[in-house]
């Protein structure tokens, strides 16, 4: 390994965050895989870019794999049938944050077959592996949704030397990733290296909280494999805290490197890899079948059977539920993700895409939310922020819709995680304030009025 890096015997120290409850009460459920729905409904918006057209049409009979969604965007990534069938439908369909998109509805035939001409790619070079890449379909599974393909394509005055596998999973109840090491280790093992050495890293770090001993147990056995002759790839035990999981966190925490403002990992000369996208990699280097399936956490107090499935693209969350066992209670929330950055959906109609990680139901004793008081200054906001952001300046500049006074605060450098919400005492809802001055810079930005940020 290169004498300059070096591997840290505990994380640095990071600012903020939250000690949330540790609710994973599916982390020793093995998974278990959905059986092929009547019908899937995948949309044609599963990842940060462009959205992808339609490239089938009703009447067509479409296999597994089966490329039926693209885009000549840069940003963007395929999408693929995850059933063999037949096109019942395209239309406009409701997701996750309330708007409509493109949609195809795809009749499964029940057979699951795969489309004929599907093979593992031939990769030699770093050119080799993007194009395959944006082949897969691959997009951040972790949450985000960033096209893989762009990620990896390391600009050329980018001096890129580590590799950081996202095992955090810092939510309360979600433990996909925690199954995805147990369950699938070996996947994980051939990822990490294949990307190590087609991107020529010197050192991998994977990063995973230490409230979960038996994948730490299980990813060493990884790190400490004969391949890795060079002591090149290690784990790094994370304390359980709130947003471990966050790009810029575990950054700082496993390399104590800074991303700029506005800058990206590559500017602090990291790749940050979810564990299930580099799981992935690998099937996918082994198999050639794309992005065509999901690992869900399940649960919640309103789930009668809590567990883990993995499901294909575009079922809908009631059918999802309903392989769980159902409700067993009302509920009276429905998210999709995890409860501090998840998406609240207004029913069951919704469809699962590539970057879900669990669909969690709680009934109104759990769904309550504390009446908001008037703010106290007490400052616990500004101490739990990750990136030592002044949510309360943030909130008083939005609620007087001063644009200027928004920018000065460094809005835009907000990763929206909900630690200023979950410390504050007065129960204001300060997360959902600085995401409604974003949409308000955003409607100032299409009439092109130019904005700075503050220093």
């Amino acid at each position: 390994m290169d004498k300059n890096l070096t591997f840290p015997r505990k994380p640095y120290r990071t600012h903020g965050g939250v000690h949330v409850p540790h609710l994973k009460n599916t982390a020793h459920i093995e998974s278990v895989e959905m059986p092929a729905p009547k019908t899937v409904t995948i949309t044609m918006s599963q990842h940060i870019g462009a959205p992808c057209k339609p490239t089938v049409k009703v009447g067509d009979t479409v296999y597994v794999g089966q490329v039926i969604g693209d885009s000549d965007a840069y940003v963007s990534a395929p999408i693929h049938s995850s059933v063999s069938g037949t096109v019942k439908k395209i239309e406009k369909v409701a997701v996750a944050d309330g708007s409509k998109v493109d949609a195809i509805t795809i009749e499964s035939d029940g057979e699951m077959t795969l489309f004929d001409g599907i093979k593992p790619p031939v990769i030699n070079n770093i050119s080799d592996l993007l194009k395959a890449i944006r082949a897969s379909g691959l997009v951040g599974l972790g949450g985000a949704g960033f096209p893989a393909h762009v990620k990896l394509n390391i600009p050329a005055d980018k001096d890129v030397d580590t590799l950081i596998i996202n095992v955090a999973e810092c939510e309360p109840y979600i433990t996909a990733d925690h199954r995805e090491v147990l369950e699938n280790s070996w996947a994980i093992m051939s990822g990490v290296y294949a990307l190590k050495d087609i991107l020529g890293l010197k050192r991998v770090i994977i990063g995973v909280e230490n409230n979960k001993p038996d994948a730490i147990k299980v990813l060493k056995d990884i790190a400490d494999n004969d391949i890795d002759k060079y002591d090149e790839v290690r784990v790094l035990p994370l304390k359980a805290s709130y947003p471990f999981g966050a790009e810029k966190v575990l950054i700082k925490a496993c390399t104590n490197r800074v991303v700029p403002m506005g800058k990206l990992p590559s500017d602090a000369g990291c790749i940050v890899m979810n564990v299930a996208s580099v799981a992935f990699l690998a099937e996918y280097m082994r198999t050639g079948i794309p992005l065509t399936k999901k690992r869900l956490t399940i649960d919640g107090d309103a789930i009668k059977e809590p567990k883990n499935v993995i499901v294909p693209i575009g079922v809908s969350v009631k059918e999802v539920i309903e392989f769980a066992g159902g409700y067993k209670r009302e509920p009276k929330k429905l998210i999709m993700g995890g409860p501090m950055m998840g998406a609240a959906i207004s029913d069951d109609n919704i469809f699962v895409a590539k970057q879900n990680n669990a669909i969690l139901a709680f009934t109104e004793k759990k769904a309550k939310l504390m009446e908001s008081t008037a703010c106290i200054r007490c400052g616990k906001c500004v101490d739990a922020c990750p990136m030592s952001l002044l949510p309360v300046s943030i909130c008083k500049a939005v609620d007087s819709k001063d644009v200027s006074a928004m920018m000065s605060t460094n809005i835009l450098n907000c990763m929206e995680c909900g630690c200023c919400s979950y410390a504050c005492p007065a129960n204001r809802h300060l997360v959902n304030t600085i995401k409604l001055g974003k949409q308000i810079i955003n409607n100032e930005k299409k009439r092109q009025m130019p904005l700075k940020e503050g220093k």
